[in-house]
């Protein structure tokens, strides 16, 4: 929020820290926020100041129920879930979206389980949203790593998961699930097509959402997002290694010891997320 108040942020590129970006968060130069997060909560105070600015925004809301083993550091789930009604009751259906995601098949989450919690879960948020956005965890190698840690404990992780056969009948399962509850499903940056399984591919920052904001927006395919993915054009203004949640399956944090030794050095004045971010040398 002070950066929406000072009017710009700054952004270190994840490849090259050194190279750092000045964005502008003016509300004539966002067409608008799309909050990405486990846990909103703290932004809901702030919300009658950012339409008092001018902004508009949506909410993406990954809300699992996974063991503590993968999530140990959110809020409470009925927590999470207050939130996300409180949210919506704000904003409409529409402007929350609930994200899935991603969805890890191992000896202690098979496919039996996500089956379970995505009903239960759907149940929740029946008339809280209308859109839910689902992806097969990708193992990239600090993800890999990270999960690789829980096996000796007796977790085994199913790395092939996206292709099998008893993937695809969960994910036309959660399909049916959704579409009784009055949510529409798509999939986010999937290379498996699931289409005939009824989930589409789709768009996280979606031209269509920021449109029913009544905002204008680009209709161009962000080249810097992965083939699979079908998001607009945006800017990231977050930073890697800042989270504290410390989920297993991250794929933005390479080390979960990095972002409370940066924690405990933030200065909310600071100019980027993290205070470490050296002057802007692109605008």
């Amino acid at each position: 929020m002070n950066r929406v108040r000072a009017g710009y942020c700054l952004v270190p590129n994840p490849f090259n820290p050194k190279q750092v970006s000045r964005v502008s968060l003016l509300p004539e130069d966002v067409d608008a926020f799309v909050f990405w997060s486990k846990n909103p909560q703290p932004m809901i105070e702030h919300l009658p100041e950012l339409d008092s600015l001018g902004n508009a925004y949506y909410f993406l809301f990954t809300l699992n129920d996974y063991p503590i083993e993968l999530e140990p550091k959110l809020p409470a789930l009925a927590r999470r879930l207050a939130t996300f009604k409180t949210l919506s009751e704000r904003l409409g259906p529409d402007r929350v979206v609930w994200r899935y995601d991603p969805i890890v098949i191992s000896t202690a989450t098979p496919h039996d389980y996500h089956r379970e919690r995505f009903s239960r879960l759907s149940r929740e948020l029946s008339g809280y949203t209308r859109r839910v956005i689902v992806s097969i965890v990708h193992f990239y190698r600090k993800t890999d790593r990270r999960l690789s840690e829980l096996e000796p404990n007796g977790i085994r992780f199913d790395r092939g998961a996206g292709g099998r056969p008893e993937t695809v009948a969960l994910l036309a399962h959660m399909g049916g699930v959704a579409a009784a509850h009055g949510m529409r499903i798509q999939s986010c940056a999937q290379e498996q097509d699931y289409t005939g399984a009824g989930v589409s591919p789709g768009a996280c920052i979606d031209v269509g959402l920021v449109s029913l904001l009544g905002r204008p927006a680009p209709h161009d395919k962000d080249p810097g997002q992965r083939a699979a993915c079908r998001c607009v054009v945006s800017r990231d203004i977050g930073v890697n290694d800042t989270c504290l949640h410390g989920c297993r399956y991250c794929y933005a944090t390479r080390d979960n010891e990095l972002a409370p030794q940066r924690f405990t050095t933030y200065d909310p004045l600071s100019p980027a997320l993290w205070s470490g971010v050296p002057a802007a040398n692109n605008t």
